[in-house]
């Protein structure tokens, strides 16, 4: 009887200070993460340190999908935390694909721009040849309800995120996927209740009062081929971009 060695789980570094430490030393390689909150949650600042950090510390070149808003905001945004995407998008080791100019009828100068006129195959195509252009190893796509907003019938995202899916597994990326969590702290943690199953992690960011003052938790609610715990810790946005505090002490 032959036994089949044990390979270990390949992990992909996130990036975040003091998350890492939560799911054994990063994401399991090629997996897609569903990232979700509420307004104000700091998903779009995770997701962009999770690409940034990769090309900047790891060498791992990186995609990152906007919906919601111009690449050139975001990039101005990001530059808040001291991060220079423009460096690494001139390097090849991050693209950026702007999917919002062109559905508000602005010009864009940017080298991956997503066309007016929604086509969900034709979306799904892009993404995958800018994935190979860079060879990236990360990808972001912020977000599912911006595809949606997109389609002629937003019934039909069931249908969008299972094509999603097949084509992220082919790819190997590690990849996360934004969304909003209309009711976290009753279980609805996506607004079409799919996007949780076909994500092989679900990480929620959340804002509770305390004392008087909002504080911002951090769950990871699944994560296959991953030991974690299953409780909230606290995190900061910070001058840096996000610190996740394992012990749950904010110093």
């Amino acid at each position: 009887m032959r036994i089949m060695a044990y390979q270990p789980v390949r992990r992909v570094k996130s990036g975040i200070p003091g998350f890492d430490e939560l799911i054994e030393g990063g994401f399991p390689e090629g997996t897609t993460v569903l990232l979700t909150g509420g307004t104000g949650t700091g998903k779009t600042t995770f997701a962009a340190q999770f690409i940034y950090k990769g090309a900047e510390e790891y060498g791992e070149p990186g995609v990152f999908v906007t919906l919601e808003e111009r690449a050139r905001d975001l990039r101005r945004e990001m530059a808040s935390f001291g991060w220079d995407f423009e460096k690494y998008e001139k390097e090849g080791k991050i693209a950026i694909v702007d999917g919002v100019s062109s559905v508000v009828g602005l010009p864009s100068e940017e080298k991956f721009v997503l066309e007016d006129r929604f086509n969900v195959d034709n979306f799904l195509r892009y993404i995958y040849r800018v994935v190979k252009a860079i060879n990236a190893k990360r990808l972001v796509i912020d977000s599912i309800p911006s595809i949606a907003l997109r389609l002629e019938e937003e019934r039909k995202i069931r249908e969008v995120l299972l094509k999603l899916n097949t084509i992220l597994l082919e790819m190997g990326v590690t990849t996360i996927l934004t969304t909003e969590a209309p009711d976290p702290q009753h279980g609805k943690l996506s607004r079409y209740g799919i996007e949780e199953f076909i994500a092989r992690g679900v990480i929620v960011l959340d804002l509770q009062e305390k004392n008087i003052e909002l504080k911002r938790y951090v769950l990871i609610r699944k994560m296959r081929e991953t030991r974690h715990s299953m409780k909230k810790y606290p995190f900061e946005i910070g001058p840096n971009g996000i610190v996740v505090y394992p012990s749950g002490e904010i110093y």
